[in-house]
Parts: structure tokens; sequence; C-alpha cells
């Protein structure tokens, strides 16, 4: 290691922050104390590590950081909703975005910056792929937003004079992996933030309080599987391929009968015994009683449960959100099925905030949107009729 790099201690698990500190001579003890210190209690300074033998601190001064990418915006929804736009460099932004609710507050983060599965209802997928996040750039999210709510409950503490615990919904208990990008289009830097997170001497995460979205990359399904089983969520959005290949892309090469397999090997390993799958409803494309039919079908092949997501509209789209009479029709079509189906409550969209809404305002910069909106959208009206 040279004199002039600086490691950030965000993105090293316990062996990687083992190793560094061995080579000062270090007892791994000394490396669950760092860790501790890092994620625990959220320090960005090596100073304020006081059970730290000084010489060490000066080590670690010298050649390591503990930072997040800088906090371009940081806005707050009438409802609670939080989000904070981080600049990570070279024009490139993502965001996270902290909701509270009455028995938990959920953190949705990004992997990617931009997203290279384009659907056309996502605004994030017209920004285009930039860059895959590293694991520091993935955990820092979640290390920054801890934070900041801490922040907020202290200052609420002092202003009531209080000292009860903070309510479910004041701190992080769930985290999505639901933000920018296709996680498991960036699965290495993606599982080493999983395990983050689940380390109990870092973030200390239930399996079922961890989820993983994914569009249906079915080779990562396994890998995830095998190495690092958390709660999966399925971005299903259509219930037969010839819809699917319009509305998620991936569709064309991993279609409904491999992604529904991969599904089923991947509840062989996972915390919960049903896969989530995400649907998002679009007027007059995916929301007619034979939509429910076919899905109802799918139900049958994979233990599941349904959240249909209403969908927030964006001028590039040229979609619409179908009406809440359809969305509470469909709903209970698939409930009289016996089916579990949730309708997911539209959350900081006057932050654009919402489910599809995220960093859509941030710099094109692969042109997809001169290359994808026309195409998609006409494939989308022919399949309409």
């Amino acid at each position: 290691m040279s004199s002039t790099e600086s490691i950030n201690l965000l993105g090293l698990d316990i062996a990687a922050l083992t190793d560094l500190v061995g080579q000062w001579g270090g007892k791994p003890f000394r490396a669950k104390q760092l860790q501790r210190w890092v994620h625990q209690h959220g320090v960005d300074s090596f100073d304020q590590m006081t059970d730290l033998a000084r010489e060490f601190r000066q080590q670690l001064t010298e050649h390591c950081s503990i930072h997040a990418p800088d906090v371009s915006i940081e806005q707050r929804s009438t409802d609670g909703t939080r989000k904070w736009l981080f600049d990570v460099g070279k024009n490139n932004a993502v965001e996270a975005v902290f909701i509270p609710e009455d028995d938990r507050g959920t953190l949705c983060i990004s992997s990617q910056a931009g997203c290279t599965v384009a659907c056309p209802f996502c605004s994030t997928g017209y920004q285009g792929f930039n860059r895959n996040l590293t694991t520091a750039e993935i955990i820092a999210q979640l290390w920054y937003a801890k934070r900041a709510i801490q922040a907020d409950i202290q200052s609420s503490r002092i202003g009531e004079g209080a000292l009860a615990a903070p309510e479910p919904a004041r701190v992080i208990s769930n985290v999505v992996m639901m933000g920018m990008g296709e996680p498991l289009l960036n699965y290495d830097q993606v599982l080493g933030a999983l395990r983050l997170m689940l380390d109990d001497n870092a973030y200390g995460l239930s399996r079922r309080r961890v989820t993983v979205s994914t569009s249906g990359v079915v080779p990562m399904m396994d890998r995830l599987g095998r190495d690092c089983p958390v709660a999966l969520a399925v971005s299903l959005h259509a219930p037969n391929d010839a819809l699917r290949d319009r509305l998620v892309p991936l569709n064309r090469k991993y279609p409904l009968a491999e992604l529904l397999a991969a599904c089923n090997r991947y509840l062989e390993f996972a915390p919960r015994d049903f896969i989530t799958f995400e649907y998002i409803m679009l007027d007059g494309v995916n929301d007619s009683d034979e939509h429910a039919r076919e899905l109802i079908t799918i139900a049958k092949q994979v233990r599941c449960k349904f959240n249909l997501i209403p969908f927030n509209p964006f001028p590039q789209s040229g979609l619409k959100r179908s009406p809440a009479t359809r969305v509470r029709l469909f709903a209970q079509r698939l409930m009289d099925a016996g089916l579990v189906t949730t309708v997911r409550k539209t959350r900081g969209d006057d932050i654009a905030a919402a489910c599809g809404q995220l960093a859509g305002d941030v710099k094109d910069r692969t042109r997809i949107n001169e290359r994808l909106p026309d195409r998609a959208i006409i494939a989308i009206k022919q399949e309409r009729g």
C-alpha cells in the first residue's frame, strides 16, 4: 500500500479489515472494534475511536478514510419521506429514499448510476447506464441515512426533553435494493454490501428485512440463493412473454418460464417462503381482467404475493396510471383467488421519490432518450391493439 492511497473503510468487510489491521501488526479484535466504530457508531473521524491506540489511529488517518459521496440535494416530503441525491462523480448521481411507516422505517438504496434494463415505465431507465457503484458507495447510502436520522432523533430528544426509545418508523429497520439500477447486474459489489448489512458487528439486519429487487437476471438469482439469500422481489409487471418483452426488455433473454423456475430454486434458500412479485399498474396496458387471470395461473407455479404499484407518470413514457377503481378491482380478483395482494401506497411523489421516479432529471449521458422512448411506446401501443 503506497503512502498516497486512501482506503474508504465503508466498503471493507470484516475479512478485509482484519487483513488491513494485520498489515500493521494488529490483532483481529482490532478489526472488529474498527468495524463497530464505522458502521454501528457512524463516526467519520478516527480521533473519535477512543478505545484504539493513538499509534493505530495515526496509521488509519494516514492511509484510510470514512466518507460517503457528497449529498447534492436533500428533500423532505409532506408525508415524512426523505430523499438524498448523492454525487458519485462525472455528472453521475444516485438516490436513496427513507420511507417511515407505522411499524417500520424502510431505506431504498441504489446499486447503479442509471440502469441498463431500460423499462419504459421507469424514469431512471431513460438516463441510460453510466456505471456500477462500488460496495463503499452502496453501503454509504445506509451509513449516511442512519447518521442523518439519528441526528434528527437526538435533536428532537433535546427539544422534547425525553429519553424514550425512538419509534420504529424513526429508525432504519428494513433496507430494499429497489433504487436506481439492477442490483444483480452489479453482483459482486452488491454482495459485499449485503454482507455488511447482515453482519451483527455492522448493521445487524435480519435476512428477512433486507430485500433485493431484480428484473429477472436468472443466473445471478441462482448465485444469490447460494451466496447470501435475502428476501427477493421480482419486477414482474406483465403476466405473459409478449407483453413482458415490451415492458421489461430483459425478458427477451430470460423469459417467464426460466424466471419462474429460478424463483422456485431461490425459495429453497430464501428466508421467506414466498417471492414478492412487483406489478406496476399501467392504464390499458397490463391491467385487464385477462391479465389478472394470467397472474393467477402464475401463482399456481410459484409461492408468491403480489404488490401492485400505481404508476408515477413522467413525460417521456407516454403511459398513464391505471384508475384507482381499476386497481381495486384488479387486486380484488387476485384476492378472490386466495392470493396475498397489496397495493403500494404512493409515498414521496411530491419530491419525485416514488417508485420509478428516481433521479429522472439527471443528465442522460448515454443519449438513451434519443434512442428508446419512441420505440418503447410504439411497441406498447401495438400490444394494446
